[in-house]
């Protein structure tokens, strides 16, 4: 009986060991994803600053275009 139940304690302190683990791996693997997450995140978010910048700059641009065809057309009317 002894041997009996030493083989079922080491069973069961295999199972244990083998959910620990998975649920090691799991814990990994999740904050792998999280990471991988984030620097998506960060990715986007500078692509959209870039983005801001250079739509910003073409309204920039506009502006002056307007801003001198204006100051064109007052010159020209005196």
């Amino acid at each position: 009986m002894n041997d009996m139940t030493q083989l079922l304690h080491s069973m069961e302190q295999s199972m244990k060991l083998q959910n620990r683990a998975r649920a090691q791996r799991r814990a990994a693997k999740a904050e792998q994803e999280k990471r991988e997450f984030q620097e998506k995140l960060l990715q986007a978010e500078a692509s959209k600053i870039e983005l801001d910048g250079m739509a910003s700059s073409v309204k920039g641009k506009e502006d002056a275009v307007q801003r001198d065809q204006l100051i064109s057309m007052m010159m020209g009317g005196f």
